[in-house]
Order: C-alpha cells, then sequence, then structure tokens
C-alpha cells in the first residue's frame, strides 16, 4: 500500500464531503464531527453511477457512520461501505490517517480498488 497526501486535514469541513483523485480513483473523504474520524468511500454512487457521494448527507443510523447518496437517498456505512438498505451493495472503503496535519489515503499499487 502506498499513501498518498490528499488535503490538509484543517481544510475538510466537518460532515461535509470533499472529492478527490487518488491514483486514478475518485475518492470522497469525510471528517465526522462527532469523533473527529476521518472515512474515505468511492466517489461514485453505485446506485446512479453518478460521482456524487462526496455531496451526500453524513448521519449515522444506530450508532454507525453513514453518508446517504444525494440521489436517491441510500445510506452507507462508513466504515464499512455496505449499503444499509441493500446489503448486496456495497462502496469500497480507503483506509485513511491524519500525520502532521495531512490527511492521506492509502492505495493499494496493484489493483483497481483500495
Amino acid at each position: 500500500m502506498t499513501w498518498t497526501r490528499v488535503c490538509a486535514s484543517d481544510t475538510l469541513v466537518p460532515d461535509r464531503g470533499a472529492a478527490a483523485l487518488v491514483d486514478g480513483h475518485q475518492i470522497a473523504i469525510f471528517l465526522l464531527s462527532d469523533s473527529g474520524a476521518v472515512h474515505a468511500v468511492d466517489h461514485r454512487d453505485p446506485f446512479s453511477r453518478a460521482n456524487v457521494m462526496a455531496r451526500g448527507l453524513v448521519g449515522s443510523r444506530g450508532g454507525v457512520p453513514t453518508v446517504a447518496s444525494p440521489m436517491h437517498k441510500q445510506s452507507f456505512d462508513l466504515v464499512t461501505g455496505t449499503c444499509l438498505d441493500d446489503p448486496d451493495v456495497t462502496l469500497a472503503v480507503w483506509p485513511t490517517r491524519v500525520t502532521g496535519g495531512w490527511v492521506e489515503v492509502a492505495v493499494d499499487q496493484g489493483s483497481d480498488s483500495p
């Protein structure tokens, strides 16, 4: 895995997504206001096939942090990528870390997914 610096952590707005292009992958990054955790998932909504997940609504369901697609409102677990409305559908989840004030995302150089 290769860690790629994406943005300064203080540029992320809590509970709002940001889109990034990391090694050819469109990724949606979220900073959660309640925990300070940073999550990254595919930017492409698997239902509408539009790159819109960074514009999704951040929330929680049963204590699980979620993002709801702005297109059709399906909710996805930000930790596992599983769609809570249809468990057969998932978003890829990308490992993240904050180091020295920078958000970094890990990409497996030998694959098309995290």
